[in-house]
């Protein structure tokens, strides 16, 4: 009923940029707040993100300043721009989005920094 879609994730430099996207489909309703979390091999996945319905955001220290998230709901749509990036954001990085008490998630997209 409620599709996440990541995307924009790849491999760049430390320092780079990187602009990832979360469209979520399968509703009218309008978009609640939308989350980013990460995930790395062997450990649970942390947020880092989260966007209000009315575009108030919030932000894990990690990714503060080097981080902006902000979402365009004519295009049910949330990103996540990442400046300054690091070896230490190596990871999966997916969108939730929590609808009338249930929680839904997208598939995930790799990020990958290099030395």
């Amino acid at each position: 009923q409620v599709q996440l879609v990541e995307s924009g994730g790849g491999a760049v430099q430390a320092g780079g940029s990187l602009r990832l996207s979360c469209v979520v489909s399968g509703t009218l309703a309008s978009m609640n707040g939308v989350a980013w979390y990460v995930q790395k091999p062997g450990k649970e996945r942390e947020w880092v993100a989260t966007v209000a319905s009315g575009g108030a955001t919030n932000y894990a220290d990690s990714v503060r300043d080097r981080s902006h998230i902000y979402r365009d709901n004519a295009k049910n749509t949330v990103y996540l721009q990442m400046s300054s990036l690091k070896p230490e954001d190596t990871a999966v990085y997916y969108c939730t989005t929590e609808i009338r008490g249930r929680r839904f998630w997208g598939q995930g997209t790799q990020v990958t920094v290099s030395s």
